[in-house]
C-alpha cells in the first residue's frame, strides 16, 4: 500500500516517536513504507513521514550512486534505533525531504555514526556508517525526533525558504507524489 507523504506542518512530524514493541509483527507496515519510498523516489523514510509516530524507518542507497557499491548495499530496516554516536568533522551537503517538497538545503552533519537498532525480523545490531549511509541514517533518525533538515540550517537559509515552508503547511506544494497535509 502506498502511503501519501505527510507535509511539513502537521504536528507528527514534530513530536518524539514512540518505540514499537518488541516481537510485534511490522513486515507489512516495512513493505508499504519501501513502496512508499520509491513511490516517491526517495532513499529513506521515516514513519512519521507516514502519520504513524513510532520508530521506524527504511533506507535504500541504491537510487543516489549506481556505482557505489556501498549505497548499493545500504538498503536497510531500523526499528527502535538508538543513535550511540556521531563523530568526524561536520560536513555540508545538500538534503532534501519527501515532506518538504521543493526545498533543499546544505546541511552540516557529522560522517559518522554508531547506531543500535533492531531490523524487521527483529534481530539486533549495532554498527558504525560514515559518509552517505550516516547521513541519510541522521536525517532519518532527526524524523523520529521531531527534527526535520530545515531546522538545522542557517538562520539567513531559514529566512529565505520561511515563505515557501509556510506555503506547504497551508497545504500549497506540488510533488510528484500524493501528500496529505495538517487538517
Amino acid at each position: 500500500m502506498i502511503y501519501p507523504i505527510t507535509a511539513y506542518g502537521d504536528p507528527v512530524l514534530k513530536k518524539v516517536a514512540q518505540p514499537i514493541e518488541k516481537g510485534t509483527d511490522i513486515k507489512k507496515l516495512v513493505d508499504d513504507m519501501y513502496e512508499t519510498m520509491y513511490n516517491a523516489s526517495g532513499v529513506g523514510l521515516a514513519a512519521p513521514q507516514i502519520g504513524m509516530s513510532v520508530r521506524i524507518f527504511v533506507t535504500d542507497g541504491s537510487p543516489m550512486d549506481e556505482e557505489d557499491e556501498v549505497l548499493q548495499k545500504f538498503k536497510k530496516v531500523f526499528v527502535n534505533p538508538t543513535i550511540l554516536e556521531e563523530t568526524g568533522d561536520e560536513w555540508a551537503f545538500e538534503e532534501g525531504c519527501l515532506s518538504i517538497p521543493g526545498i533543499r538545503a546544505d546541511v552540516n552533519r557529522p560522517p559518522k555514526v554508531k547506531i543500535h537498532y533492531f531490523d524487521e525480523n527483529w534481530n539486533e545490531y549495532t554498527e558504525e556508517y560514515e559518509g552517505i549511509p550516516a547521513r541519510i541514517i541522521q536525517h532519518e533518525y532527526d524524523h523520529l525526533q521531531g527534527v526535520l533538515f530545515v531546522d538545522k540550517v542557517s538562520a539567513m537559509k531559514k529566512r529565505l525558504i520561511q515563505s515557501k515552508l509556510a506555503d506547504i503547511s497551508k497545504g500549497k506544494a506540488r510533488a510528484d507524489y500524493r501528500l496529505r497535509f495538517a487538517k
